[in-house]
């Protein structure tokens, strides 16, 4: 009797885990398929407008291609999915047996019971489905700045931007005044949030600058949503608010500003003090996993290059808003990110890797990390639509080289953008990437060194772990410290060094 009550209540635990599974792998094929619905209804508009300015036969080719490489795609994505379901399924089949087994016969191996197994199913199919979820709303209110708590200190706006003075975590440190001030510049499309990870956690890159007294701002985009002026923002735009908001924190502390740009935002920094608008207010430039080169990563030039030439075209992915402006997609790119992974990105994968993740450890239930929860949380919610004019700029130069002596292939202010100003400038600048970033590989953020020279640190990890991992001050690579065996500086350490620099007679 006991043996059959088992068996019932395994039976019980494998249909909730099943129930568990399927509404699981629901919400993560969603999660895939919105995005591919909106890629759809961009295409037709863009298609509608194509058809009639160009040669039907150059069309009848496109398309051909086209099909060639959705089928490469489909290959990838059946071919990583059948791995993964034949991985899960090697692993957890024989496990299952041995727990049949050992119950119905009594065996004394290591299988267990099927009791034991099923329950251990539930678990984290329960997790996967529930606990995950109910985990990743609760850090809503420990991630980010939290600059609608009051947390930080709004110094000045313009039509586009805020500016905050990040705060440091601790009320009793002591902001120096007349310290050297840094100004960072959040990616676009990432958000910036993901620069003030967990603050409280001691997983904030920003706050890494301010719990040391370093006087520490951020530039904070306005919500595009709702805002014309950021909807319609161009490269000179950010360019001049930049200088705007570097003036107003020079005259506050008396020393020029170190520029610090993180991902696209150290594209933009770099442009901008290319072009002469920062001369005067910025001596310092830091750029953490910046693409300066996009044509030099390997990952989209295998992706993009089988793409028909026709549809590598920027239209294609563009919004329009109710009020008739148009914006990059945001959510839209990120789906780009996962079709050039797909291998790793596609739902099959991902749900069955994360429903590892909460395979029980040594009979102990398995726990959701802050970190991991986190990491999701900005991974769905901060995915932010960008300015088509500064779309456009990352577009070109994903798809345009720099050319042989350097020079940028985008423009500000009518000037030509040439790496070698920054020479001219005679402005130190330290470059900083992820030895293990497939986003922005080494190739595309050291671009720049084939034409001046700049210090390099190479962090482990990929292109978020400067901000999340290493951003902990007991890190084996803290931004303050020096690390590695090529006696790497972090971001935090080089400016502080930059101060001494500045306050030497």
């Amino acid at each position: 009797m006991e043996k059959y009550l088992s068996l019932f209540k395994a039976m019980y635990n494998q249909t909730l885990s099943a129930g568990n599974c399927m509404s699981g792998f629901c919400r993560y094929m969603n999660e895939f398929m919105v995005p591919y619905i909106l890629a759809t209804s961009y295409f037709t508009e863009a298609e509608r407008e194509k058809m009639t300015k160009t040669d039907p036969m150059e069309g009848l080719m496109s398309y051909a291609e086209l099909m060639q490489f959705n089928s490469d795609v489909s290959s990838r994505a059946i071919i990583s999915s059948m791995k993964a379901m034949s991985d899960f399924s090697n692993m957890e089949l024989k496990k299952a047996m041995d727990a049949l087994f050992g119950t119905v016969f009594d065996w004394d191996g290591n299988g267990g019971d099927i009791l034991a197994f099923t329950e251990r199913q539930a678990i984290m199919s329960e997790m996967l489905v529930k606990g995950y979820p109910q985990a990743i709303r609760d850090i809503e209110s420990e991630y980010g700045f939290g600059f609608e708590r009051g947390e930080n200190v709004k110094v000045a706006e313009t039509d586009r931007f805020i500016l905050y003075q990040i705060l440091p975590i601790d009320p009793h440190t002591e902001i120096r005044r007349d310290g050297k001030p840094i100004l960072i510049l959040p990616p676009y499309v990432l958000g910036a949030n993901i620069l003030g990870f967990l603050p409280r956690e001691n997983r904030s890159y920003a706050h890494c600058f301010a719990n040391v007294g370093i006087p520490t701002y951020i530039r904070i985009m306005k919500d595009i949503a709702v805002t014309p002026a950021v909807q319609l923002a161009t490269g000179e735009d950010d360019a001049r608010d930049t200088r705007i908001f570097c003036e107003r924190i020079m005259a506050a502390h008396g020393k020029p500003v170190t520029l610090n740009g993180y991902c696209q935002g150290g594209y933009m920094a770099v442009c901008s003090l290319l072009s002469g608008e920062l001369d005067g207010v910025v001596d310092t430039l830091i750029t953490c996993v910046s693409p300066m080169d996009g044509t030099r990563s390997r990952g989209f030039e295998a992706f993009f290059g089988n793409l028909p030439k026709r549809f590598n075209d920027l239209m294609y992915g563009t919004k329009k808003l109710p009020n008739g402006n148009k914006v990059g997609d945001g959510t839209l790119m990120g789906w780009v990110y996962k079709l050039k992974s797909i291998e790793a990105e596609f739902p099959v994968v991902a749900f069955l890797r994360d429903l590892m993740m909460f395979n029980p450890r040594a009979g102990r239930p398995p726990k959701i990390s802050k970190t991991a929860a986190a990491i999701n949380y900005w991974l769905q919610n901060e995915r932010c639509d960008l300015p088509l004019a500064v779309t456009r700029m990352s577009f070109d130069s994903y798809n345009i080289p720099v050319t042989a002596d350097g020079t940028l292939p985008v423009k500000l202010f009518g000037r030509p953008l040439n790496f070698g100003r920054i020479q001219e400038k005679d402005i130190p600048w330290l470059i900083c990437y992820g030895e293990k970033d497939d986003l922005v590989e080494k190739e595309t953020a050291l671009a720049p060194l084939d034409y001046i020279p700049a210090e390099v640190t190479a962090f482990p990890k990929g292109h978020v772990a400067i901000a999340t991992s290493w951003s902990n001050p007991t890190s084996e690579c803290a931004l303050h410290a020096r690390f590695g065996t090529q006696n790497y500086r972090g971001p935090v350490r080089f400016h502080l060094d930059q101060d001494k620099i500045v306050a030497t007679p």
